[in-house]
């Protein structure tokens, strides 16, 4: 549950309430957070939390809006300032998409494909540590990750300190290692072992990879993040994002 001292926290990043509302803004996001715990549909919230329809209006609203992608923002953004980063880690996560999920009657990007499990969507991240995400999006299940990753690197401001960047054998390609050196981040990545010309990497540094694979982990502890059932990508960012919000907020 989020507390009332909790909410006062991000509070200020919400649209004021005007006129006659039903639901507070607090009860709503318990009433979301009961949903993303507990992966259920929408018209299976107890009436405990008020009409079901007015909670998913508001959170539809609110993630076509930005505004839960704000809180995460503003959150993270409190954390890093509390925090020395000492390396970032981009890696990315495969999550299964069931059939009730995969019907293309909404338009709008969905960010849904087919791979070798099935159909899947990938989550992309850059993470600070186990707790502190930086940036993240959405991609078919059989997008590449160097393609992907290179665009999570391409919104990372440069840096003029020697921070690491781990990164998983997906992205040792040649294209993202010197797009990382660009940003001024140090390219800590195993080369392949067909590699002509292999090189020294951190093997101390490269264990924090771990992080933002326990980052994952609790991720996927909300039921409606470890299997998507939103057709629309926005709502299923959404959801991630309410998740870290609800990480950080704890």
């Amino acid at each position: 549950k989020i507390t009332e001292s909790q909410y006062r926290r991000i509070e200020a990043c919400f649209p004021r309430q005007r006129g006659n509302v039903s639901l507070s803004n607090l009860e709503v996001l318990n009433a979301i957070l009961y949903v993303a715990e507990h992966g259920c549909k929408w018209r299976g919230l107890p009436p405990r939390f008020g009409n079901w329809h007015t909670i998913y209006t508001r959170t539809n609203r609110w993630a076509r809006a930005g505004v839960l992608d704000r809180v995460f923002a503003a959150l993270q953004d409190e954390r890093i300032i509390r925090i020395k980063i000492e390396a970032l880690a981009l890696e990315g996560t495969i999550v299964k998409v069931p059939l009730m999920a995969q019907a293309r009657k909404k338009n709008g990007p969905q960010a849904i494909g087919k791979s070798r499990g099935g159909w899947t969507t990938k989550i992309h991240m850059v993470a600070a540590d186990a707790r502190t995400a930086i940036t993240l999006s959405l991609s078919p299940g059989h997008n590449h990750d160097a393609l992907e990753g290179r665009e999570l690197l391409r919104m990372l401001k440069p840096v003029h300190s020697t921070v690491s960047m781990i990164m998983a054998g997906g992205n040792e390609g040649d294209e993202t290692r010197q797009l990382v050196l660009k940003l001024g981040f140090t390219p800590v990545v195993p080369p392949k072992q067909n590699r002509v010309n292999p090189w020294q990497y951190d093997r101390i540094m490269y264990r924090r990879r771990n992080e933002i694979e326990r980052l994952f982990r609790r991720l996927k502890g909300f039921r409606r993040i470890f299997s998507r059932f939103d057709k629309l990508a926005v709502m299923f960012t959404a959801f991630i994002h309410f998740a870290l919000i609800v990480e950080a907020l704890r």
